[in-house]
């Protein structure tokens, strides 16, 4: 590495996306923080192009837990912490197909035990979405509990908060090399160089190759594609108070958002990290399954986009010291529940980086430091 002059922290996070923010302001309350982003703004892969819903019910069970303790925070967030609610009513309306039936069964069994989920007859689906396709829904269920969630809102919060607190944030600096020498970890970037004792690996998809720059085996992280399209409602056609409509099996979504419908394919493909752009393919499959769930003809495509959205195999984050490697922390792989989770894993994320037990009420949940630990999994060198 070259010689530069290093600055001094407590702690560097890398990655200023909503994992890196949330986390950075809660260590700044006690701790000098810097927060590391590689882009000339945070949030430009993954955060900043989320449509976020925030559903009690929606991903593995360790998720499910955060959701659950990260209503209070999104419902209630501390004062002058945005300027406008970060949730807002919405309900989704989950629809399934005659083929779909025992996926219906199955999702709501997994789930009737947490949330606001109840199953509903077909005319009742087609009552509160009069748009969907004659005879395509065979079964539904709702929940009337799920939220809109105003992730700019969310984000800048904590990054002011950040702020607040004294945290200092440096754009458009990219890791170039760490180095561990005695007690502290040299952070190289494109912006200088850095020093602190303990490194927050946050960078998203691009943990990997942040931890090998460290010398430290990967943890197998999935960058996956997700599409999304803005359409014209059609003329006539009142959306005020209708829900996300999403098929059971992940299929596609669609919901009413600033005087559009945004829909997706929902689609999942590895790639690689990057700037990810949508694939015209993708555009054409998610055209043709919204309008075969909806009587919706596709006039023209207002606007286009694609977000990453990271996992590792199991697809529960990865949340802890790494346990070869002194003062390296892991912050990864959320997938698309990051937004929804992000009050309770960065609360979890800065208890276990300083020490101390997990929130109680958290804890009381059944949320265990192992389900998210590094330790589970298995990794190469």
């Amino acid at each position: 590495m070259t010689e530069t002059r290093k600055s001094q922290f407590d702690v560097v996070v890398i990655g200023a996306g909503i994992a890196g923010a949330s986390v950075a302001c809660e260590l700044a309350r006690e701790a000098k923080v810097l927060l590391l982003e590689g882009e000339s703004q945070p949030g430009y892969h993954t955060t900043g192009r989320s449509a976020a819903l925030f559903s009690e019910s929606y991903g593995p069970h360790p998720i499910r837990l955060l959701s659950r303790y990260s209503r209070d925070f999104l419902e209630s967030p501390p004062e002058a912490f945005a300027d406008v609610p970060i949730l807002a009513d919405r309900g989704v309306l989950f629809v399934a197909r005659d083929d779909q039936m025992e996926q219906l069964s199955q999702a709501y069994k997994t789930s009737e035990d947490e949330g606001s989920l109840r199953l509903i007859e077909a005319e009742d689906a087609y009552g509160l979405v009069p748009l969907l396709r004659e005879g395509y829904v065979a079964g539904a269920m709702v929940e009337n509990g799920a939220r809109d969630i105003d992730v700019n809102a969310l984000h800048h919060g904590y990054l002011r908060g950040f702020r607040k607190s004294g945290g200092t944030l440096t754009c458009n600096a990219a890791v170039r090399g760490l180095l561990r020498k005695g007690d502290c970890w040299t952070v190289e970037t494109t912006a200088g160089a850095f020093e602190a004792p303990v490194v927050v690996n946050a960078a998203g998809a691009w943990v990997d190759e942040v931890a090998v720059m460290a010398g430290i085996a990967p943890i197998g992280i999935i960058p996956k594609r997700r599409t999304a399209i803005a359409v014209d409602i059609p003329d006539g056609i009142d959306v005020d108070g209708w829900p996300m409509v999403v098929d059971v099996e992940e299929q596609f979504y669609l919901k009413p958002d600033a005087g559009r419908f945004l829909v997706s394919p929902a689609d999942a493909t590895p790639t690689l990290p990057c700037d990810v752009q949508p694939e015209e393919l993708d555009v054409a499959i998610c055209i043709d399954r919204i309008e075969t769930a909806f009587d919706l003809k596709v006039g023209r495509v207002v606007n286009k986009w694609a977000g990453l959205r990271n996992f590792v195999e199991d697809g529960v984050p990865v949340c802890g010291y790494d346990p070869q490697v002194e003062g390296f922390f892991w912050l990864a792989g959320q997938g698309g529940y990051g937004i929804q989770s992000a009050p309770g894993l960065s609360q979890a994320a800065a208890a276990l980086l300083m020490g101390r037990a997990l929130p109680a009420r958290l804890a009381a949940l059944g949320f265990r430091e192992d389900s998210v630990s590094p330790r589970r999994l298995e990794r190469s060198a």
